[in-house]
């Protein structure tokens, strides 16, 4: 197995946030009373029980770099994430940024945001 680091978010139900980030394809691959992994692909999610945060005051979140965002990014939207900057959920189209790479966001129901990465060619 490589190396790897996978992120540690807060869900404050893990039925709702399966089925949302179900919404763009990833499965649950763990789950127990505390704890729920999130798969689609090579990428991973992890997510911690806390069933009373204040997702306004959410300091959490992640990159996902990959190869091409484009399909992520549209899953994401088909699954009726509105594209708008405020408000949770919501979706920010990847724009291409000065070190040449393209970045988009995605801010979940519980607040943490989501960065999606694509480096240059």
């Amino acid at each position: 197995m490589p190396d790897t680091a996978t992120p540690n978010l807060p869900s404050r139900d893990f039925d709702v946030t399966s089925r949302f980030y179900g919404g763009f394809g990833f499965v649950e691959t763990w789950r127990d009373a505390g704890w729920m992994i999130l798969k689609r692909g090579d990428l991973i999610l992890e997510f911690f029980l806390f069933p009373d945060f204040d997702p306004a005051g959410s300091a959490f979140g992640s990159c996902l770099r990959m190869q091409d965002i484009a399909p992520l990014f549209e899953a994401i939207l088909a699954a009726g994430v509105p594209e708008r900057s405020e408000g949770r959920p919501s979706a920010q189209r990847p724009k291409l940024e000065n070190w040449g790479g393209l970045v988009g966001a995605m801010v979940d129901p519980d607040g943490s945001l989501i960065r999606l990465v694509q480096a240059p060619n």
